[in-house]
């Protein structure tokens, strides 16, 4: 009976080990579902720079935002290969905490099988009537009541050791389950990273085609400002020469008592804001200075209106034209003479359909759109230039002298 008594005892002592294993775990788990939000809204931030993105091809050739908007592409999808890279081992790790659990689990499982096996050999050894045995075996009542604990606690010893191998099958097919469900984690996860550094790659290529492109955009931007500034500063000198000349011949005529020819002055401060466009479309670019994607700054003396390769361009007033013909940089070019200092400048032209030193009316076709060749498509270029404080004609913006959309007559 007391050998019986310290088995039963040393078998009741054998809880499951696997407690801090699976509190381990559970920290995993807790940890893994965190790193999962922190994935979905990292994505949700990659998916909104996407669509940015395309808006920005969508919306304008802007390199240099495209080169911000991929850059922090890169950043976020590496977030998202560090949060996946961090519940991979996060995965693993428990998986290797499990299969340490799964482990001393069968261990103990097969202890206790060893000790049912050996009492369940006991049993049968005795056989059924073993019970009766014991209990009419005894010497005295006080005998007998021991006897009777005895085989009380035996029972008992029974039902906890088959208990305890039930629990332990459970808990190992549990374990077993888990570890499972963890590889097939840790599998989907590997596949996910490996996508993901595909679509880095893809993005980091995507970069750095849009860095050449924005390289080799920003050589052609400088190139054509400087370009843009020469042309210029020619068409100026040209509008300043037909001043100095619009004085002098009007000096003449009054020497020579013929101030009645000098043609009539047609466009003056009066006319701002009553102009008809030269001819309708968007506008490229205004009046003024404009920052370029590279921090420089040009400066448009005019406004570009973008209009079909073609399309017929209207004199804003009558006038003298003072100028008909190819200009270098702008192509065809017509200038049209209002008197006392005032110019209207249409530039871009694909053909000219007016002659120079004619007298022409408002309304008046001068010539048609052109500007295929330019960056920014075909387009006309409407200048005005006003009398200055030096007695030199100066750009203004044409806005302010047009009709204001959607009153065109």
């Amino acid at each position: 009976m007391t050998r019986a008594l310290i088995i039963l005892l040393t078998t009741l002592l054998l809880v499951p080990s696997g407690v801090d294993g699976q509190q381990s775990a559970e920290e995993l788990s807790r940890e893994i579902r965190e790193s999962q939000l922190r994935l979905e809204e990292i994505r949700a931030e990659r998916a909104r720079l996407q669509s940015e993105m395309g808006a920005l091809r969508d919306r304008v050739q802007n390199v240099s935002g495209q080169l911000q908007n991929i850059e922090r592409q890169i950043s976020t999808s590496r977030g998202v290969l560090a949060e996946i890279d961090f519940q991979v081992e996060a995965t693993t790790e428990r998986a290797q905490v499990t299969t340490g659990n799964l482990l001393r689990t069968r261990e103990e499982l097969r202890e206790r099988q060893a000790v049912l096996t050996v009492r369940l050999r006991q049993i049968y050894k005795r056989g059924p009537l073993l019970t009766v045995q014991v209990l009419l075996g005894a010497d005295s009542f006080v005998d007998l009541l021991n006897r009777y604990r005895y085989l009380q606690m035996m029972a008992s010893y029974d039902r906890t050791l088959m208990t305890g191998i039930q629990e332990l099958e459970a808990a190992l097919e549990a374990q077993n389950q888990d570890l499972q469900e963890s590889l097939v984690e840790l599998r989907r996860l590997r596949e996910q990273q490996l996508g993901e550094v595909a679509e880095l790659r893809q993005v980091e290529t995507e970069h750095q085609r849009t860095l050449d492109q924005f390289r080799t955009r920003e050589r052609q931007t400088m190139t054509r400002m400087e370009q843009l500034e020469a042309d210029e500063a020619r068409l100026s000198g040209v509008v300043d020469d037909l001043e100095r000349r619009r004085i002098e011949a009007e000096n003449r005529r009054a020497a020579e008592g013929r101030a009645g020819d000098t043609p009539p002055t047609t466009l003056s401060a009066v006319d701002r804001g009553v102009l008809d466009w030269p001819v309708d479309g968007d506008l490229v670019y205004r009046f003024g200075p404009e920052r370029r994607p590279n921090g420089t700054i040009f400066r448009w003396n005019g406004i570009g209106i973008r209009a079909s390769q073609g399309t017929p361009v209207r004199a804003v007033r009558d006038g003298t034209v003072a100028l008909a013909g190819p200009f270098e940089g702008y192509g065809p070019t017509v200038i049209l003479s209002h008197g006392d200092g005032f110019y209207s400048l249409y530039l871009y032209l694909e053909d000219i359909g007016v002659v120079e030193g004619r007298r022409i009316s408002a309304g008046q076709v001068v010539g048609t759109v052109g500007g295929t060749s330019t960056p920014e498509g075909p387009h006309l270029e409407f200048q005005l230039r006003v009398p200055g404080a030096a007695g030199t004609p100066e750009a203004v913006d044409p806005l302010e002298w047009l009709r204001p959309r959607g009153e065109q007559e």
